[in-house]
């Protein structure tokens, strides 16, 4: 066979009598064959084959692009870079494979080695016989049968080599470090070496079973895995001063369970729980820096994100940087610096990002000086509100990275310089419409009635939820507090000053006039029933007509049977309207909260278009 096509032999044996090498420097040559290739969520598994012995292993989760694109397939070569061993059920063991690259094409049939491949028939062979002459008929030659080779299992074969160990050579087997991505909730012992990379403030909390503190850190092996740990009471208190924020560390005696979705910060499956029995040591001297693992989230996809607690990463191309202002925080006065970004993507959207603190200082204007070369910037970890429709916001533990050298980051400078750049594009909190050339969410997306609403009072629990509605404003109450008085220049909440005049705390500053900016809520219906809804300044105007000044005016001046009048001359016309269903707490009562995010007027002819698509996808039932 081509030694381009071969196995490496005793691969397998290596791999149990080496379970974790100290880095991908210390593994051989080990090529193997994958056998019996199978996916197991977002991951394949399969048998690594030597020819001889096999081992059930699991490739990385971003080697299944491999798989997906026909690179690999069932029986075809891989080469192991790195690797680690764990202990699974029954006393056996999985092959984590971390990094790895395919060495061959799949072959025509599964390698085995030549003992494997001979006839023998079953004999019983006596002991230290080296073989067993049996006789044939006359004038045939004598047969010489040999003993057939025992594979023996992974488990059978680390055990050996265990058992024939010194025992300072068996401890290093059991105190290897592992992978983040190795690990399990089914595992034993197992070491990791991680750097913290964020840390918590230590809490308090009280709740049924009593009173306690808790407090988590994220951890990042070289690999750039990350996973959240947390300590809670005695252990809180024990590994609070001992964790130092970007230190590196060995830690071990933890356990995993699932990680609970509402709360998790990281991309990880599990999360771990350290107790006051857990064993955390500082590796001194340790200076590596984890790879950042990205998972980025396209700008006209963040609308599912809004209001919830999960972090995204973004890519994305500068359009514009404003100057640094100055912010006074509510909870201890204190006043930060602030600057707002605005950066655009190939999904034709643009979202206004805002950096604080050093964030705000120091790279923002850095991108302020190089904004007219449109730079490429990657940002992990930012949260998502619903400010002006949808924009994001810098949280302490974000990173900014400027032209950065990534996959994605050079697939947007490409389509930028190509065709972007003479591209209209429009905020993801803007007016969504018709369906525009793109494939750009529009009002004829996620369409329901108000009924599919309003019957599930627990809808928008996790996070906000997101449908299309073409509804008829039924009522607009006139004696509700219609609009709040907002600073001009920033459109926040102002309150009357001492001796005349409107002081804004965000601008931390009094002036002479305010405006009026809607807050309203209305009635709509449509064939299944009613609802009310929130509806804030921008897409009120559009409804009303006029802006909240102008309808105070009418009310002052014309009297209230004209801005009655008003008010009326908006209901009974249909609207599309785009909303998210989230979950409030008014006087200590979980409601349902519908608002607004988008309002278009109908147009028929698109709308006709949609119910006939509608009707088709019926009929063809």
């Amino acid at each position: 066979m081509d030694a381009a096509k071969s196995v490496t032999p005793g691969a397998v044996s290596h791999i149990l009598a080496n379970p974790s090498p100290g880095n991908a420097a210390e593994v051989p040559e080990l090529v193997v064959q994958v056998v019996d290739l199978k996916s197991i969520g977002s991951r394949f598994s399969f048998m690594a084959s030597d020819g001889k012995d096999k081992i059930k292993a699991m490739l990385p989760t971003q080697f299944a692009a491999e798989v997906h694109s026909g690179n690999l397939q069932n029986l075809g070569l891989i080469r192991i870079l790195d690797y680690t061993c764990n202990a699974v059920r029954n006393n056996d063991k999985a092959l984590i494979i971390t990094k790895c690259e395919v060495a061959s094409q799949a072959l025509d049939a599964e390698i085995k080695s030549e003992v494997m491949m001979e006839e023998e028939p079953a004999i019983v062979l006596k002991p230290k016989d080296e073989g067993v002459v049996v006789s044939n008929p006359a004038n045939a030659p004598l047969t010489v049968l040999r003993p057939k080779q025992e594979v023996k299992s992974a488990s059978q074969i680390v055990s050996e080599q265990r058992g024939n160990a010194a025992p300072a050579a068996r401890l290093a087997m059991s105190r290897r470090v592992h992978p983040l991505i190795s690990l399990n909730p089914y595992q034993g012992n197992w070491v990791i070496k991680v750097r913290v990379t964020s840390k918590g403030n230590l809490r308090s909390y009280k709740n049924a079973r009593g009173e306690g503190c808790v407090f988590n850190v994220e951890l990042t092996d070289e690999d750039g895995t990350q996973i959240q740990a947390t300590m809670f009471n005695e252990a809180a208190k024990k590994f609070y001063p001992v964790f130092e924020l970007g230190k590196v560390y060995y830690v071990s005696k933890g356990s995993l369970r699932i990680a609970n979705k509402q709360f998790k910060t990281v991309q990880n499956d599990y999360e771990m729980t350290l107790n006051e029995n857990a064993v955390v040591e500082e590796a001194e001297g340790e200076t590596f820096i984890p790879q950042v693992q990205y998972n980025f989230v396209k700008i006209d996809q963040l609308g599912s994100y809004v209001n919830g607690r999960e972090l995204v990463d973004i890519v994305g191309v500068v359009q514009s940087v404003s100057p640094t202002l100055s912010v006074r925080r509510k909870i201890d006065n204190e006043t930060i610096p602030k600057r707002d970004i605005v950066v655009a993507d190939d999904s034709g959207k643009t979202v206004s990002v805002s950096l604080w603190n050093d964030l705000a200082t120091t790279t923002g204007q850095e991108l302020l000086d190089m904004v007219d070369s449109s730079p490429i910037i990657a940002i992990k970890s930012l949260r998502v509100s619903d400010f002006q429709g949808v924009s994001l916001s810098t949280v302490g533990k974000s990173t900014l990275v400027v032209n950065p050298d990534l996959p994605e980051a050079q697939n947007l400078k490409s389509w930028y310089d190509s065709e972007g750049k003479g591209t209209s594009m429009a905020p993801i909190g803007a007016d969504m419409g018709a369906a525009r050339a793109g494939g750009l969410r529009s009002m004829y997306s996620d369409r329901v009635f108000l009924s599919h609403i309003t019957s599930d009072p627990n809808m928008g629990q996790d996070k906000p939820v997101f449908f299309s509605l073409n509804a008829i404003i039924s009522h607009i109450k006139p004696d509700q507090n219609m609009w709040y008085r907002a600073c001009k220049t920033c459109n926040k909440k102002v309150t009357e000053a001492v001796g005349g005049g409107y002081w804004c705390e965000g601008g931390n500053k009094d002036d002479a006039e305010c405006s009026l900016r809607y807050i309203m809520a209305i009635k709509v219906s449509d064939p299944t029933g009613e609802a009310w809804v929130s509806v804030f300044n921008e897409h009120a105007e559009k409804i009303i007509g006029c802006s909240a000044d102008e309808l105070d005016r009418i009310r002052k001046e014309e009297g209230d049977d004209s801005y009655i009048l008003k008010l009326k001359e908006a209901t009974w016309i249909p609207h599309l309207f785009r909303v998210s269903v989230a979950q409030h707490e008014y006087m200590n009562e979980r409601r349902q909260r519908i608002t607004v995010r988008t309002e278009a007027p109908v147009d028929y002819a698109a709308e006709s278009k949609y119910l006939l698509e509608e009707i088709a996808k019926l009929t063809a039932c």
